[in-house]
């Protein structure tokens, strides 16, 4: 599928945002190693280090743009360059952050931080590569979501809602999109070992954290797959999403809250 695939968009690009660490960088990796040109998008001014590697290590037109997402200015430049040098077949917006936190006691600042990466770099960016998306014969893109999208959770402050809005705004963008030759998906994984910090807050969790476990790695390769493949949901947590599925809200966000409030205790 993917050969047939490489055929059709022989020099295209795909996005993505958050590229430099976490699952953002495995989506890179996994693009690069099927031989698809990505363009890294990251505030970290050290992702041309990681873009030159996977140019020398897959032989792609691996691109690199330096960015801060949550800088209104920042970001339509970024997209700008994107467009006027750029033809992108897919975009994968993996951007996000979130956190552990007694809603009283963060500022402002921080919560203005979250919802401006999580749903309006999201949204905006989407919005500005439209066109450029749906000038190619087929165009796809990938949203991630999370599994807290799908459950209300104390001390995830504006976390969760910020997921649902992605989730809801991915099937919305499908809805519309499927019979002009655009692909929308979403993907809702899990607890991912991307930093150290999180790796802590995991086992804080206890067990059902550690069973909901899964790597950068294995979401990158199913994403990348299943979205070519046009898959409306990514499944990459087949017990986290059964959990969430069944459960009734009055106890999984009890049971949910009190796991996380863990993490937030010293």
């Amino acid at each position: 599928m993917l050969k047939s695939l490489k055929e059709k968009i022989n020099g295209k690009y795909a996005v993505v945002t958050g590229a430099s660490r976490g699952l953002g960088k495995s989506f890179s990796i996994e693009l690069a190693r099927c031989g698809i040109n990505p363009i890294l998008v990251s505030s970290n001014d050290q992702i041309s280090a990681f873009c030159t590697e996977l140019r020398n290590t897959y032989h792609v037109d691996s691109q690199y743009i330096v960015a801060d997402l949550t800088n209104r200015q920042s970001l339509f430049d970024a997209a700008q360059e994107i467009n006027s040098k750029y033809e992108v077949f897919l975009l994968i917006n993996n951007a996000g952050i979130g956190g552990s936190r007694c809603f009283e006691e963060v500022g402002v600042e921080y919560v203005e931080k979250i919802l401006d990466l999580n749903v309006k770099a999201t949204t905006l960016l989407t919005k500005l590569l439209i066109d450029n998306l749906l000038r190619q014969d087929k165009s796809y893109v990938l949203n991630v979501a999370s599994m807290a999208a799908l459950t209300p959770i104390g001390y995830k402050m504006v976390y969760p809602a910020s997921k649902a809005f992605i989730y809801n705004f991915s099937m919305s963008l499908r809805a519309e999109y499927r019979k002009k030759g655009l692909s929308v998906s979403v993907v809702c994984p899990g607890a991912m070992a991307t930093s150290p910090d999180i790796i802590a807050r995991i086992q804080k969790q206890g067990h059902l954290g550690k069973l909901t476990l899964v790597s950068t790695q294995h979401v990158a390769k199913k994403c990348v797959l299943e979205t070519l493949l046009g898959k409306r949901e990514i499944l990459v947590n087949p017990v986290g999403h059964f959990f969430s599925k069944i459960t009734p809200l009055n106890i999984k966000t009890p049971i949910l809250t009190r796991i996380v409030r863990r993490e937030t205790m010293k």
